[in-house]
């Protein structure tokens, strides 16, 4: 049995976006997916990517991805990774590499001397929380996020 985890490569946008539509599906908001392949290659291929995508593959074959970028924590004064979506086909599942995915992601923090990897679960995805927690995360249960976009957003930058 063989198991990598690789950087996604020029090309290779559907089958990110896929994993993206996968996910959503999994996740109940596929009506939200917007995303195209045309901007998923823009965004990790362009001249200056500001996201990046790890591909795991199981005999060579994709089976998970994670899409990550780096944030910057003023209280800390240095940066660290948001892992946005992590995401492994259930016929894949069981295998470790979720936990592969995400333990690369923090092989990464200690190495570039990054204080913190982050990320959101949904409430009612408790297998995943289930998951997190066996991995040492800790729930940040003193935040609410907040979000502006659509209308609100265009009204708000519209101000002078």
């Amino acid at each position: 049995m063989t198991f990598t985890i690789r950087p996604a490569r020029p090309g290779e946008a559907g089958l990110v976006l896929d994993f993206i539509r996968e996910l959503a599906v999994y996740e109940k908001l596929l009506h939200e997916v917007v995303a195209t392949e045309a901007g998923i290659a823009a965004a990790l291929f362009g001249p200056e990517p500001k996201v990046f995508c790890d591909i795991a593959e199981w005999e060579g074959e994709p089976v998970g991805f994670a899409v990550w970028f780096y944030t910057y924590s003023t209280f800390n004064g240095r940066h660290g990774i948001w892992l946005e979506d992590l995401y492994v086909r259930a016929a894949a599942r069981g295998r470790g590499i979720g936990k592969a995915l995400i333990a690369g992601l923090a092989r990464r923090c200690v190495a570039e001397g990054l204080p913190r990897l982050a990320w959101w679960v949904l409430n009612w995805n408790e297998p995943s929380r289930v998951f997190y927690r066996a991995l040492g995360a800790v729930a940040q249960d003193e935040w609410t996020v907040k979000r502006l976009e659509g209308e609100a957003l265009a009204r708000l930058g519209a101000e002078g």
